[in-house]
């Protein structure tokens, strides 16, 4: 097990004060050594912390007094000093199995730990979880956590994640909503398989046993041309509608006997089928922002100017890999790229986007009646498939986009496909072709850059 290694420090913060500087290894707060970076903060919130330091390769101890709470002022190495609980699952839907060779090795690191969950918001399957992991999440109420359901069909469950302990696990999200833990759980569609009556039993059974669910979002079978299982195919517009039509039956029963919809689809089901988006009361708060439920009405609002603060934590995907958490329990899922709005050049705007982007950036664009501004969809070479989002784009097929446009415009570029300020395929926005603008991804950000209403 690793100690927790100082990768910045806060000025004039009791660590600052203390004299601890940057690569100091804490080898252990009061006595105890951290296993993750909730245990870390539970301890440093304390009063008093005698903490045991290396430097240099020589151990020494440092002695802290600070009121109660008060953040030590100390941003540490990783999320988890043990070792990560890994995934034994072997889905055949996993984007991890369909990545192309070659990326950082960090990617390819298949996590089921609810560490993570309560951190950063990735799913678990609790295939893993234990006894044990159920008594720490309750008694440090490490909520919300996401759950990877998929389908409640045992023989189904245990097929879909190739585990024979994947139907039993099940157990657990019932313990964790028996103990008041807010969860939110996800089912990936995958065309044949969990789809049709196998979902519609599934969210029979959610009514009837996981009612108390938080959310519960149903996202379409993402397929990159990678993937090797011959089962694993895109939805068709039919399947699409089926899905969409199906959990419009189910909100109606769950707001009639709880009080909520719950259960939601992704927003590319719309995307997918042409059909309009659902309203914003109807998304019941955006719950499932990151898992991509009501991320165009979310966006919708903050680009007409009806939200004062941007909805988007804005993180690109996969960004829990590369570094710890900000101060506190949830991580802020902030892309570590310092976002500067430039001032703006005279000339036509391009607006670098997924296809699936370009699709609900259209008509907002359209409405502002601006002949300088066009949106760029990017097509997604690198994954290929049914790979469409923004948060996915790549370096390269930026490049290659950006190779067929003006020199002298201006490009702005959303900060959620960059994770360390590096694109997935390892490259930076200085090698692009052509200078872009790296804005925040929501609605305001890009109103702002546009100078719209200024």
């Amino acid at each position: 097990m690793s100690s927790p290694r100082v990768v910045s420090v806060v000025s004039g913060s009791p660590a600052d004060k203390a004299g601890i500087i940057v690569d100091d290894e804490l080898l252990s707060l009061n006595g105890e050594k951290p296993r993750d970076v909730i245990q870390y903060q539970l301890l440093t919130d304390e009063e008093n912390l005698d903490i045991e330091v290396r430097r240099g390769g020589l151990p020494f101890d440092v002695n802290i007094s600070k009121h109660p709470g008060e953040p030590l002022g100390v941003h540490v190495h990783s999320a988890l000093f043990d070792q990560i609980r890994t995934c034994d699952n072997h889905c055949e839907f996993c984007f991890i199995y369909q990545l192309p060779p070659g990326m950082r090795k960090s990617l390819y690191v298949k996590d089921d730990d609810f560490r993570l969950s309560f951190l950063y918001g990735n799913f678990t399957t609790l295939t893993r979880f234990t006894e044990a992991d159920l008594e720490r999440v309750v008694t440090e109420g490490l909520s919300p956590l996401n759950v990877s359901i998929h389908a409640t069909d045992p023989d189904i469950r245990n097929e879909m994640l190739r585990n024979r302990r994947a139907g039993p696990s099940l157990r657990w999200l019932k313990a964790l909503l028996s103990h008041g833990i807010e969860v939110h759980g996800q089912i990936v569609v995958c065309p044949g398989i969990n789809d049709g009556a196998v979902l519609d039993d599934t969210l029979c059974t959610v009514f009837e046993q996981y009612r108390s669910l938080t959310s519960l979002c149903i996202v379409p079978l993402g397929v990159s041309k990678h993937s090797n299982e011959p089962r694993m195919r895109p939805h068709s517009s039919e399947e699409s509608n089926f899905v969409i039509e199906l959990v419009e039956r189910w909100q109606k029963v769950f707001l009639e006997f709880t009080g909520r919809r719950i259960v939601h689809a992704a927003d590319e089901y719309y995307l997918l089928t042409d059909r309009p988006f659902p309203t914003v009361d109807e998304y019941e708060g955006f719950g499932m922002y990151e898992d991509g439920v009501g991320i165009y009405r979310t966006f919708e609002q903050e680009f007409h100017g009806r939200a004062s603060e941007a909805t988007n934590p804005s993180a690109g995907f996969f960004a829990w890999v590369d570094g710890a958490p900000a101060e506190g329990y949830r991580a802020e899922r902030v892309s570590p790229v310092a976002v500067e709005l430039r001032k703006r050049r005279a000339g036509n705007v391009g607006i670098l986007t997924g296809e699936y982007g370009a699709k609900t950036l259209e008509p907002l664009i359209k409405e502002l009646e601006r002949s300088d501004i066009r949106v760029i969809p990017v097509t997604n070479t690198f994954f290929g498939g049914n790979v469409a989002v923004a948060g996915l784009m790549v370096g390269e097929d930026i490049a290659r986009a950006l190779a067929r446009e003006p020199n002298n415009d201006r490009y702005l570029l959303p900060d959620v496909c960059l994770s360390e300020g590096r694109f997935l395929d390892g490259m930076v926005p200085e090698e692009l072709p052509r200078e872009v603008e790296v804005i925040p991804t929501d609605g305001i950000a890009l109103r702002q850059a546009l100078g719209v209403g200024q």
